[in-house]
């Protein structure tokens, strides 16, 4: 039987065991993924003991996405995004960066064609994927932050990008074509981090919030003519891209995407 899993502390409220299990048994794989909750300190051994145990891949969550990069051979996008969320052990442990890929891939899904001018709000985890998985794409992209300082730190390390607070929002969205939130804001709320005013209806709208499926964000973007992607289809396409980095084979999207939404 293959074993791949997840690390992380805490996972209980993971939803990539439903929908990895849904892909083994669709395509009829001897295979099972598990959770781990080591502490931080214990983190080397965990990968350590996953390698000698025969584990095929381990997919990566808070807080240890930066620690793992250090532990691992990190492939070049994980190595610039600064942080690994999959771990291929099929050789030498390698690291990589799946939740870009869940970007773009939740984009093409929606026929959202990526060129001109990308905003993404958050310079956290999910806002360094999401710039320069857009950046590489040929997007030039605006960084807008809370604290300008570390959308300063991200737009320095992203080609085609700048920094700015979260007041210049109106101004940057205006001739935008695409806007990412990549922060918390309206997870389990009624908020939002951008200012109702400044959506449009040629903006393709990503929320990477998923808890609620439709936040206020994408209500507000809807209501305007927008197209709208919840997030949780950055979910799905980030775990489908592991899938198929550890197993070499078309991962069946519906079916993961259907267990996906029945665990929300």
């Amino acid at each position: 039987m293959d074993v791949f899993g997840l690390i992380g502390n805490p996972v209980g409220h993971s939803l990539s065991p439903p929908m990895h299990e849904a892909a083994y048994d669709a395509l009829e794989m001897d295979a099972r993924y598990v959770t781990f909750e080591p502490s931080r300190d214990s983190l080397g051994l965990a990968l350590d003991g996953a390698s000698a145990l025969g584990v095929r891949g381990l997919n990566v969550t808070i807080p240890f996405k930066e620690d793992v990069l250090a532990l691992v051979d990190p492939d070049p996008l994980a190595e610039r995004i600064g942080a690994v969320n999959t771990v291929d052990f099929s050789g030498e442990p390698t690291g990589h960066n799946t939740d870009a890929a869940g970007v773009i891939r939740a984009f093409e899904h929606h026929d959202v064609s990526l060129s001109g001018t990308a905003v993404v709000v958050g310079a956290g985890g999910a806002g360094r994927a999401a710039a320069f998985a857009l950046a590489d794409e040929g997007v030039d992209v605006h960084i807008a932050n809370r604290t300008v300082s570390r959308a300063e730190t991200l737009a320095d390390a992203v080609p085609n990008a700048s920094a700015h607070g979260l007041d210049a929002l109106d101004s940057l969205l205006a001739d935008a074509d695409v806007l990412v939130n990549a922060t918390s804001v309206g997870m389990e709320s009624d908020e939002t981090p951008v200012p109702k005013a400044a959506l449009h209806a040629d903006l393709a709208v990503l929320d990477a919030v998923y808890d609620p499926i439709e936040t206020r964000l994408l209500r507000e973007a809807s209501a305007v003519g927008a197209r709208t992607i919840d997030g949780a289809w950055m979910l799905l396409f980030q775990g489908v891209e592991a899938f198929e980095l550890w197993t070499d084979r078309d991962a069946p999207v519906d079916v993961m995407n259907e267990a996906l939404r029945a665990s929300l």
